[in-house]
């Protein structure tokens, strides 16, 4: 899968309500492309669990 698709991935799993899911998919598309859109994601959504779930996830 390119990196797109891995973020575009991210982004389904995150709808659905797949927090870890979607973090797995952005960090590999990361890994592909450094530059690519899954980094802002991956931020917003790891201070959206910190914020809302502090005792489930720890980075």
């Amino acid at each position: 899968m390119t990196s797109r698709e891995y973020y575009e991935e991210g982004n389904e799993n995150r709808r659905k309500g797949d927090f870890a899911a979607a973090i797995n998919s952005y960090i590999k598309a990361i890994e592909l492309d450094a530059e690519s859109p899954a980094v802002e994601a991956k931020a917003m959504l790891e201070d959206i669990m910190n914020f809302y779930n502090k005792d489930a996830y720890n980075p």
